[in-house]
Formats: structure tokens, C-alpha cells, sequence
């Protein structure tokens, strides 16, 4: 496979690209469906191919194939720097690249169980047995579970000497149940309502005991069908760890993506409000508010050896103190801004152009825990797991719903409400926060449908949070 990768690079040289590189990308994916307990679907796919990219003056070009041979690797190779000539014609300075330690390595995703040696019918015996418990619970129309899996092998090569495999293995799932009532419906979701994915094997499944909390979850849809609605106006506002992943993914996490930033990328998920002159002078929060985004956590979803520039996997500050301290960024950003590189570029399969892309974009612990702060709070809502977002262009203005919630009343959980919602503005908002849990209760929450780009490529992120508390926020909005 470096072969192939080698030959699209010199073929990309020798048509006038000042730099070139090539990834062979090699990809097997299954997907399970069932729906009260008969099974939906079973989707296997494999892909392989080569992707080029190749720099003239100020562009790049890009060109994919599907036949891997040494003249079909030529041919995409030389494919690209034509691309990448045509746009040069538009003017704009020569494209700088930050440099990077030029690398020769075998990088692999710790599993214990790969996916692939559990039988298909332990899987579906599971997903069966899952919904069939839902099921049994008064009220529950649809119950739903399902399982993802992936299996990656990348070959990597630069013109400036970079030859990298690596192999990256991710699982994931989850289920829901349905209540149906006379005018409404209500849904319940585990682990998170996007189902929980990590880098690792099949024993990633089995950590978070599916089985063991099916019941718990279809008797709170159903209990949400009588539950009273969500208070209205400002309260404390406690947000349980994977609506605050969310929470961190849409108004945090693309907002310092700095082809954003740049105005370089504007597509599907918009721009960026944050300046790149205010970097290490914005206030993004309160001085609770610690963030990094680090691709070296074990299991977590955004973790990974290299990225697709060769780039080794790093952590790097975003926001420390409350101070906008960082940006997600690849090589050529990076040099734009004078800034190193990240090591945050990567690309939806072999025939996608890499892209900045979220790694593990996550807030550092705190040093609480959810029942002191429900002990410490007065007058709030406690929300968990994510029903509904919308965000503007800028990620500035918000507002999200999640699908249960429960009253705080002096010190103490009190009843379950239904269709909560809260709203804000990102500074503004993160500035709020006051509380958060400590490391036993901060879970790397896993995001495997992030969009960017046209055409849009899906993105597989992290997001380390625990539960934490925001003081003054709008909740019970309407419409």
C-alpha cells in the first residue's frame, strides 16, 4: 500500500506540486438494527482506495481513486496537481506549511475484543433481548437499539518523508424507547441520545452494561408522559455529562476550528465569531472553564496515532481559565497564523480532501461531584441527555432541548419534567459556569456524526465533560 501512496506523490511532483502526500485508506464498517425485538438490518461495507493532494503557489488540489495499481495512482497523482494548478490561477501568496517531525511509525487502537470475532448473533441476541425488555414496560410504542462499528487501515506518505500505518478501531451504540400518549410522545436514550462511541473493541460495549439499564430507561419515557412541564425563567441550570459534551461540541468545539476562524471554511455549520487577534486575551468563560484538545486519551473517540498530515497526536490548550488560549488547526492554517500545528486534520474516508476536524475537545474536571452540586444548589433544573439543538453561524446564539429533566429544590432532586429547554449566548453563557464534577465522573463521550464541509464529510469526536452547573440561565423556552 505505500507503494501506491509513493507512486501518487512523485507523480504529483513531477506535474509541477511543490509538496504532495497520499493516503491508501482501507475501511470495513458494520451496522445492526432491531426494532422491537425483530431484526431491522445488518449493513456491511468495505472501501479502499487512494486520495492525493498536491501544492502549487497558494492551492491545493485533490483526486481519488478507487483502483489501486501503479498507473491508476500516477494518474490521481498527476490529477491533483492539475487541480491544484488550475486554482492557483486565482491570485493569493504561496501556501506556507508548519513544520512537523518527519516520521517513519506503526500506530494501533488498544482493543481487547475486536468487533469483528463477536458473532453476529451475540450482537443481535443482545439488541433483541434490549428492546424485548422496553417492551414489557406499559406504554412503550418503539424500542429501538443499535450497533456501529469500524475497522480502518491508513497508509500515509509525504513528499517530505513521512511513511505512517496505522490501524483504528472504534465501537459503539445504543438504544431508546418510545412512549406513546394520547397527544405527544416521549423518548428515552442510552447511553446518550447519539448512541456512545469510542476507539476500542467490542469490550467497549460491554463497560457500559446495555442489558442492566433497559428498564430504568423505557419506565422513564413512560413516566415522562405524566410529567409536568419544565419550569419557566431563570434558573440554576445542572447539566448532566452528555448534554454538556454537546454543549461543548457546538458551541466551543467548531467555533475554534481556525479555517473558521480564517474564513476559509463557512459551509454547513457556518463561520466563527471568535477573532484570531483576541487569541489569548478573549474571555470564553468563567475561570472554571479548563478545555484541551487532546487526541491521546485512551478510548476516546477522537483519539488517534497520527493525523492525516503526519501530524503526531497531541493535546493542546483551548481555553484555560476562562481565556480563549487556542484553536484546532492543520499545517497550512497553523503557518498562516503563526501558530504550531495541531495535528487536527482528517478526512471522512480515502476520497475526501482532509479537513481541521475535532480531536477530543473536552473540559478538565472539577473538583465536585453531581450530588454536591445538586446539594448546593437552591432553585434549579437538572437536564439530561440531548433531544433537540440549534446554534447559529457564529456559535454564538443557542438554544438546546434535552429529553428529561428534573425540578432542584433546596439541596435535593425533585420531580421529573418533560421538554425541558434552556438558551443562551456562548460567552456569555459559559461564564455561568460555576460547578463542575471531578474526575470519577467525567466520561469521554463519543460524537460519530459530526458534519463539515461540502460535500459534507462525517467526523468522529470526543468530548471528555462530568456534569456541571450554570448559574442564570433561561430554561422552559417555548418554541
Amino acid at each position: 500500500m505505500f507503494d501506491y501512496a509513493t507512486a501518487a506523490v512523485e507523480s504529483a511532483l513531477a506535474a509541477g506540486a511543490s509538496y504532495a502526500d497520499a493516503r491508501v485508506v482501507s475501511t470495513r464498517t458494520e451496522a445492526i438494527e432491531v426494532l422491537n425485538q425483530q431484526l431491522q438490518s445488518v449493513d456491511r461495507a468495505e472501501t479502499i482506495g487512494v486520495g492525493v493532494r498536491a501544492l502549487i503557489g497558494s492551492s491545493w488540489g485533490f483526486y481519488a481513486t478507487a483502483e489501486l495499481t501503479d498507473a491508476a495512482a500516477r494518474a490521481a497523482g498527476m490529477r491533483a496537481a492539475a487541480v491544484a494548478k488550475a486554482s492557483a490561477l486565482v491570485s493569493g501568496p504561496p501556501l506556507d506549511l508548519a513544520d512537523v517531525p518527519v516520521t517513519e511509525a506503526f500506530w494501533e487502537t488498544p482493543h481487547i475484543e475486536h468487533w469483528a470475532d463477536v458473532s453476529l448473533s451475540e450482537k443481535v441476541d443482545m439488541l433483541v433481548g434490549i428492546t424485548g425488555t422496553m417492551q414489557g414496560v406499559a406504554g412503550i410504542a418503539l424500542a429501538r437499539g443499535n450497533l456501529g462499528f469500524f475497522d480502518t487501515l491508513k497508509w500515509f506518505v509525504s513528499s517530505q518523508g513521512h511513511r505512517i500505518h496505522q490501524h483504528i478501531v472504534e465501537s459503539g451504540g445504543g438504544y431508546d424507547a418510545t412512549a406513546l400518549g394520547q397527544q405527544e410522545t416521549q423518548r428515552r436514550s442510552y447511553p446518550q441520545s447519539f448512541g456512545q462511541f469510542a476507539t476500542g473493541g467490542y469490550e467497549t460495549i460491554r463497560a457500559w452494561d446495555y442489558p442492566g439499564n433497559a428498564q430504568r430507561i423505557a419506565e422513564e419515557a413512560a413516566q415522562l408522559l405524566t410529567a409536568g412541564t419544565c419550569p419557566e425563567g431563570e434558573k440554576t441550570l445542572i447539566l448532566e455529562g452528555s448534554q454538556l459534551a454537546l454543549q461543548i461540541h457546538e458551541s466551543v468545539g467548531h467555533a475554534i476550528e481556525l479555517d473558521r476562524i480564517l474564513g476559509w471554511e463557512a459551509a454547513f455549520a457556518g463561520t466563527s465569531h471568535l477573532e484570531l487577534p483576541k487569541l489569548g486575551t478573549h474571555r470564553y468563560g468563567s475561570e472554571v472553564m479548563q478545555i484541551t484538545a487532546d487526541a491521546t486519551i485512551p478510548g476516546s473517540l477522537g483519539t488517534f496515532g497520527y493525523d492525516d498530515e503526519g501530524t503526531p497526536a497531541g493535546c493542546v490548550d483551548i481555553v484555560k481559565d476562562g481565556v480563549w488560549v487556542g484553536v484546532l488547526s492543520g499545517r497550512d492554517s497553523a503557518a498562516v497564523a503563526g501558530l504550531p500545528p495541531g495535528g487536527m486534520v482528517r478526512a471522512d474516508g480515502y476520497n475526501r480532501l482532509p479537513m481541521v476536524r475535532m480531536t477530543n475537545v473536552g473540559l478538565l474536571p472539577g473538583d465536585s461531584s453531581l450530588e454536591e452540586i445538586i446539594s448546593e444548589t437552591e432553585d434549579g433544573v437538572y437536564m439530561a441527555t440531548n433531544r433537540s439543538w440549534s446554534i447559529d453561524d457564529r456559535r454564538l446564539n443557542f438554544q438546546f432541548g434535552t429529553e428529561i429533566g428534573w425540578e432542584v429544590k433546596n439541596g435535593k432532586l425533585g420531580k421529573m419534567v418533560k421538554n425541558p429547554t434552556y438558551t443562551g449566548i456562548t460567552p456569555q453563557f459559559w461564564g455561568q459556569l460555576d460547578m463542575l464534577a471531578g474526575v470519577g465522573e467525567r466520561v469521554a463521550w463519543g460524537t460519530p456524526n459530526c458534519g463539515k464541509g461540502q460535500p459534507m464529510q462525517i467526523g468522529h469526536t470526543g468530548h471528555p465533560a462530568s456534569p456541571g452547573r450554570f448559574k442564570s440561565v433561561r430554561v422552559g423556552v417555548k418554541g
